[in-house]
């Protein structure tokens, strides 16, 4: 039978009313912010609002149970949670909201996310914080049920924490006792992420708490409409442990019975803390008294009945009610203490606001100062004026506001030599390459420490080097890796027992153990998401994707979590996950797919490395972990049997990241490609030699960076002529480069000819080699394109073939 959480238990008087009052005041401040802070949306200054409103007393009591070195990965109604545990002020709250550009005002993420988004600081002036000294949330994401991938890996990491005594621990974890909780909002756990964290951690048996936050609704649609049943807690009740077989601890509590919240969460907690074990905490009868978000009103979508059920259960009356029925406050002091956090939070908003708005007041002062003046020495003074008078009147003017009139009247002016144009010229460009780090950086390592500040170290080979299996190369550096890095994980779908689908892990698992190299279900996401969690806790984990074609499941977790992290938090987290998959030619639709342009698209945040060999993939996995970022590797999956020489210096080979390789020097034409297709392009490129055309061949090695040193313009200035080459869909991964070429290092007026490029065909690849052959670019295709580039350019030379 699932435990059920009851009020039975009366709390004592002495020990808990200062807690009670305090918990309650609290809970009326949060529920100020929340109504106040709808009142800004409405009125203007703020954007967008999603609040914790009667969400309160479920987040006090998970607050009393969360100890320091816990993990939060939660949704974006827990602004009660972060005041409880000290980690969100009335001022960061409402700078939240108004997206103050400053860590110090808004510590979650400097404005660059909406507020109701939560996270703490693991990573404080480039230095790692002591996480087990402090209250830790992973930083939160809106997509729902998108926490929940992250929150495995958060929980297993105090598993693994506990059970390799040679992991690196100091700061990261104390013996493994940590507790991973986790917040979702009931119809949210009709999300395919839902289900597979939660079947997964069974199967795992994690410190975890799920806790469901049930109030009947999702958005405006009913229970009825999201889960069978309309109760989470019966469908999953397959999932509760007995004395045979593990699973999760089942708790239901009712979400406005304060005691038996406090009495739940800390069941809930000491379960996962000292057993281990999987809990799923069901918080019911909970309401939502502005409804969704200031995008709509409640009464729209709920009857009379229910509004007025809302109203008499709204937590934080019935804990009002409780405390006055238990004498531990006066309904008087009750008042008085309500309306003096009322007093507290409007002056907090105040605050908040003026400390928004002062830095832009004083910018817009001097930008008026200078149209002023420009208005009196220009011959467009009439037409500037209208301008300067339009941000004057501007009382809430935002930085847009005030740069757009500025760049406005800088076009007026634009054929004046005056002072004043000059001076406003100089307060534009100051201020944008001022501000524009406020929302452009930390989308990568920004330090010294950057993993692309680490040169190439080449392969130094014995005059009598062995030809091996490419894949042994791979095999022997895992090997490497593990013996030093005691953290390394490795762990996917046929990593563990068979050494991956390809034995590029042969004889680890054996060798380091099944916790260090683990096989694990089908479920790519959740792969993903362990990986994430792990690396948040301190582990340097490298999560198998079998093939480059199953990414696609995993990709809303890698876009809208792992790529943005360092991003969305202004540097203050980051997750070193390495994502190891194999991909590009082989047979068929599902087997040898090219997913390049809609990766490079969505990853932006991570490094995409396409390796040509396994000699450059074993270099890249060395350079990355010598850094802390994410990054995904695509190995060749049809280049683990080709021969390779084994590197006398394989514990040292780098291999660098964002710079190009040129593989043979031309004087005709540049051959950009990179991965399998670029066996073809050199194999191509003797061919084109037998007929007079001498072809520069480039590896671009990594899409995301590419060629940050611009290798490649130098290239195109000796040829003159281009050819992207590339097995990606057209307008794909080709499109990219040439993008970066053409435009980012001005390529375009150095060429003789056209840019092109040569890609596969606009479908999936058919079956077989002859369905390869007609889907991507061919040794012949390729040979015919450059052919006919170069015929245009010496016809005489160059007859047409076909």
């Amino acid at each position: 039978m699932a435990t059920q959480a009851d009020s039975t238990t009366s709390l004592s008087f002495d020990d808990f009313k200062e807690t009670v009052i305090q918990d309650y005041k609290i809970a009326v401040m949060s529920r100020e912010c929340s109504l106040l802070g709808r009142r800004e949306v409405l009125t203007g200054k703020a954007k967008f609002g999603i609040f914790g409103d009667g969400k309160e007393l479920p987040q006090l009591a998970m607050a009393k149970a969360f100890k320091k070195g816990d993990w939060r990965a939660g949704y974006y109604r827990d602004q009660t949670f972060m005041m409880a545990i000290g980690k969100l002020t009335i001022e960061n709250f409402f700078a939240g909201l108004y997206a103050h550009a400053s860590l110090e005002h808004d510590p979650m993420s400097a404005g660059k996310q909406m507020g109701g988004h939560f996270g703490t600081h693991s990573v404080s002036s480039d230095s790692s914080n002591d996480l087990t000294a402090q209250y830790n949330s992973s930083a939160d994401i809106s997509p729902t049920a998108g926490q929940m991938p992250r929150l495995l890996g958060l929980a297993q990491a105090s598993k693994l924490f506990r059970q390799l005594p040679d992991s690196e621990k100091e700061g990261r974890s104390i013996n493994g006792d940590e507790v991973a909780w986790g917040t979702i909002g009931n119809a949210s756990t009709s999300e395919g992420l839902f289900f597979e964290t939660v079947n997964a951690a069974g199967v795992l048996q994690v410190p975890m708490v799920i806790c469901v936050w049930d109030d009947d609704y999702g958005i405006s649609v009913h229970a009825k409409h999201q889960t069978t049943k309309q109760d989470i807690s019966k469908i999953l009740a397959g999932f509760q442990r007995n004395e045979e077989e593990n699973g999760f601890e089942m708790i239901q509590v009712k979400g406005w019975d304060y005691p038996a919240l406090v009495d739940a969460f800390e069941k809930a907690g000491s379960i996962a803390r000292k057993e281990h074990v999987p809990v799923l905490l069901h918080v019911k009868e909970l309401t939502q008294p502005q409804g969704h978000s200031t995008s709509g009103s409640h009464e729209r979508y709920k009857s009379k009945d229910r509004l007025n059920w809302e109203k008499e259960h709204d937590c934080n009356l019935k804990l009002r009610e409780w405390m006055i029925a238990n004498q531990i406050a006066t309904d008087e002091e009750l008042v008085e203490m309500e309306k003096q956090i009322k007093r507290n939070v409007r002056e907090g908003k105040r605050r908040a606001w003026d400390a928004f708005l002062n830095p832009i007041k004083a910018e817009k002062k001097k930008v008026i100062t200078l149209l002023d003046t420009l208005i009196k020495e220009s011959e467009n003074g009439q037409f500037i004026k209208p301008l300067r008078n339009q941000l004057n009147d501007e009382k809430d003017a935002l930085k847009n506001d005030v740069i757009s009139i500025a760049r406005k009247v800088l076009r007026l002016v634009r054929n004046e030599e005056i002072t004043a144009r000059k001076e406003l010229q100089e307060w534009v460009g100051s201020y944008i390459e001022t501000q524009q780090p406020a929302y452009s950086g930390h989308l990568y390592n920004e330090t010294a420490g950057a993993a692309i500040h680490i040169e190439t170290v080449e392969p130094v080979y014995a005059p009598d080097a062995d030809k091996v299996d490419a894949r042994v190369i791979l095999r022997d550096n895992f090997n490497n890796l593990f013996a030093k890095h005691p953290n390394i994980l490795v762990f996917g779908e046929d990593s563990g027992a068979i050494g991956d689908v390809n034995q590029g892990l042969e004889g680890m698992q054996e060798k380091y153990g099944e916790l260090r190299v683990a096989d694990v279900g089908i479920r790519e996401a959740t792969i993903v998401g362990q990986g994430i969690g792990l690396a948040l806790r301190g582990f340097r984990p490298i999560a198998e994707i079998q093939y480059l074609d199953y990414i696609l499941y995993a990709l809303m977790t890698l876009s809208d979590d792992l790529a943005t992290l360092r991003y969305r938090t202004h540097g203050t987290q980051t997750a070193p996950l390495i994502v190891r998959t194999r991909g590009h030619r082989l047979e068929g639709i599902w087997h040898s797919g090219s997913q390049m342009a809609a990766l490079l698209d969505l990853l932006r945040g991570m490094y995409v490395l396409v390796p040509r060999n396994m000699t450059k993939a074993a270099g890249f996995y060395n350079t990355l972990m010598q850094s802390d970022e994410p990054a995904l590797i695509i190995e060749c999956l049809n280049g683990y049997r080709l021969k390779e020489k084994m590197p006398e210096n394989l514990d040292e080979l780098r291999t660098a990241i964002g710079q190009v390789e040129v593989l043979k020097e031309g004087t005709d034409i540049t051959l950009l490609s990179y991965g399998s297709t670029l066996r073809i392009v050199m194999e191509t490129a003797k061919d084109l030699q037998s007929v007079g055309i001498d072809a520069e061949v480039i590896d671009a090695q990594s899409l995301l960076p590419f060629d940050l040193k611009k290798e490649t313009v130098k290239s195109v200035a000796k040829t003159s002529r281009l050819l992207v080459i590339d097995e990606d869909m057209p307008g794909g991964a080709s499109a990219y480069l040439l993008q970066q070429v053409i435009e980012g290092q001005n390529a375009y007026k150095l060429l003789d000819s056209a840019p092109q490029t040569l890609t596969a065909k606009p479908h999936r690849p058919a079956y077989g080699t002859d369905g390869d052959y007609f889907s991507k670019p061919s040794a012949e295709d390729i040979f015919e394109k450059v052919y006919t580039m170069m015929r245009e350019v010496r016809p005489a030379d160059f007859p047409e073939i076909r």
